[in-house]
């Protein structure tokens, strides 16, 4: 597979179809069949502590790169308008590294305080209450 059509959709058809990614603003989610042609379903979840999707001209940019390290495939590429552009696969050791990295980029995102108590401390603390 080379190219991948975006398809925006509420819920994520239980049988994806090749070549379609298909994603859900509502769920927060993107789901696609491996680039690789071995079938795996790859959710891409979506968000601050996540992927990014953008559109341009109705094709798919995913952002960062899609690492499937933990499939048989170990498949590893980034889309961008709607290309499949490969990178080297993944070994078993940068797939944990990778699993680590994206655990951690999650843990602090929602680990950080909301923006409302980070101005409220503040001012608290111009106040001298904090």
């Amino acid at each position: 597979m080379t190219e991948l059509r975006l398809e925006k959709v509420r819920y994520v058809p239980a049988e994806p179809e090749a070549g379609v990614l298909y994603v859900s603003d509502e769920y927060k989610i993107a789901v696609h069949l491996c680039a690789c042609g071995c079938g795996s379903k790859v959710p891409i979840p979506l968000g601050p502590a996540g992927w990014s999707v953008r559109e341009r001209d109705g094709k798919p940019t995913v952002w960062p790169s899609i690492g499937n390290g933990q499939l048989p495939c170990r498949s590893h590429y980034i889309i961008t308008d709607g290309k499949i552009h490969w990178a080297p696969s993944m070994s078993a050791a940068q797939a944990v590294t990778a699993l680590q990295n994206d655990h951690r980029r999650r843990e602090a995102y929602y680990r950080r305080p909301r923006w409302w108590i980070r101005v409220w401390k503040t001012v608290l603390g111009w106040i001298g209450l904090g």
